[in-house]
């Protein structure tokens, strides 16, 4: 028996003798925020699927406030898969208060619970249309607010922000937040470093399967050596002249402006320590730009993927949308 609202002990599942998911342990603690991140392929959508009951694993357990999951437990949870789809001839109003019924609410407040949402998330003029004639950032709205219709104790949000614009990603911030607020358990997949770093308690990045790291924000952080950007306005030779004062400097391009450096420091190292060892090398400085290690940088590290890692407005390079998963077929 555990405490946590999720949990995976030792999980593995292949799909055509490819091991999609491999030996996977970890859990989502009551009132967390946990950030599900890895590339494409690595075993995120098949993970919330074990975990959910939807597929069944090969070998270990997937636990649902700490028993296998059943009738019961998905009754507390609120789910948006990464396949959206909606009922395209139901308004707004019909789908969200559909799924919160099937979740035990009953038609009077599901009803309620429908037209508060929809107003208060911007579509309260919308409720009454099909489906069919939404946008799709609209129709996304609507399939993430059905998952929260019935005020799970554990929401699973597989890339809730992929196809929303910016002032909508923003919106689903806030909505996560307040979820939070309540007391609800999130879990979320993402391929955006920045609502990760905005939004978890703790992370989670998977690789080809396998965990690479679960910790906090600040823990994923310190395995990026802090760093300085110099440019000096000759051909000095820092890394020999840093090397014995403890810094590794990696020579970068040279400019117009002069010759670019970057300088990492150990932890508990300062950037000023960099500064102060440059100048007592009467090194020729140009620039000096401290540099702030960032998600997108562990992320890089860990995983060895850098094709997939999306900017801010979820744009990336193409890919093959369904070889995310190969998990969609058992």
């Amino acid at each position: 028996m555990t405490d946590a609202a999720l949990e995976l002990i030792d999980a593995s599942k292949s799909f055509n003798h490819r091991k999609a998911v491999d030996s996977l342990s970890f859990q989502a603690a009551p009132g967390d925020i946990l950030g599900f991140l890895g590339p494409n392929g690595a075993g995120k959508s098949t993970s919330l699927r074990m975990a959910l009951g939807v597929v069944t694993p090969d070998s270990g357990q997937a636990q649902l406030f700490g028993k296998r999951p059943n009738l019961k437990s998905l009754q507390r949870v609120g789910f948006l898969p990464e396949e959206r789809g909606l009922y395209r001839r139901m308004s707004p109003r019909g789908v969200i208060a559909y799924f919160a019924r099937l979740k035990g609410m009953t038609q009077k407040d599901a009803l309620a619970r429908a037209d508060d949402l929809l107003e208060r998330h911007g579509l309260g003029e919308q409720k009454s249309s099909k489906v069919s004639r939404l946008s799709k950032g609209m129709a996304q709205k609507v399939q993430i607010l059905a998952a929260l219709a019935h005020t799970p104790d554990l929401i699973i949000l597989d890339e809730p922000f992929s196809g929303l614009d910016p002032v909508n990603q923003q919106d689903l911030e806030q909505l996560i937040r307040e979820e939070h607020a309540r007391g609800a358990t999130i879990v979320f997949s993402t391929h955006v470093m920045e609502h990760a770093e905005r939004l978890c308690d703790r992370l989670l990045i998977i690789g080809a399967g396998k965990k690479c790291f679960d910790g906090t924000i600040d823990e994923a952080l310190s395995l990026i050596p802090e760093s300085a950007l110099l440019t000096l306005e000759t051909d000095m030779d820092l890394s020999s002249t840093l090397e014995s004062r403890g810094f590794k400097a990696t020579r970068l391009e040279t400019t117009d402006i002069g010759v670019n450096w970057r300088v990492d420091f150990p932890n508990g190292g300062a950037a000023q320590d960099v500064l102060r060892a440059a100048i007592d090398a009467n090194a020729p400085i140009v620039s000096f730009t401290p540099q702030q290690a960032r998600l997108r940088d562990v992320f890089v590290k860990l995983t060895g993927e850098t094709a997939h890692v999306r900017r801010e407005d979820g744009t990336a390079p193409a890919t093959d949308a369904s070889a995310d998963e190969e998990e969609t077929t058992s």
